[in-house]
């Protein structure tokens, strides 16, 4: 289940035009410089997870693999989305926070 406040700021980014979706937009926001965070959904297939942790890895981009495809297609208001790159940086450091509590949250549920 995903946070209210970060599909709300992942809508809000998308509206802005600070976001890019899909594999094809988010390969060349991370080419082009402009991606400033990648996020891929925890049931995506494997390749596409190594492809983008690969990439953002060789590109210096923070990587986050969780959160699920519906969720994350549902708060851009997109279908089928498995990864998602911030392209504004105040998006991007808000995202990423939020991002880190919900990973927190998870890691201390599971103690």
């Amino acid at each position: 289940m995903m946070d209210k406040k970060l599909a709300s700021m992942l809508g809000f980014c998308q509206k802005a035009g600070r976001l890019a979706s899909g594999e094809v937009a988010c390969e060349k926001a991370l080419q082009s410089g402009q991606a400033k965070l990648v996020i891929v959904a925890a049931d995506a297939s494997g390749n596409t997870k190594k492809k983008f942790v690969n990439k953002s890895f060789y590109y210096k981009v923070p990587c986050y693999n969780m959160l699920e495809k519906d969720d994350l297609s549902q708060a851009i208001g997109q279908q089928n989305r498995a990864t998602v790159a911030v392209t504004g940086d105040g998006f991007a450091g808000r995202i990423e926070e939020m991002l880190k509590q919900i990973a927190e949250q998870d890691q201390q549920d599971g103690e």
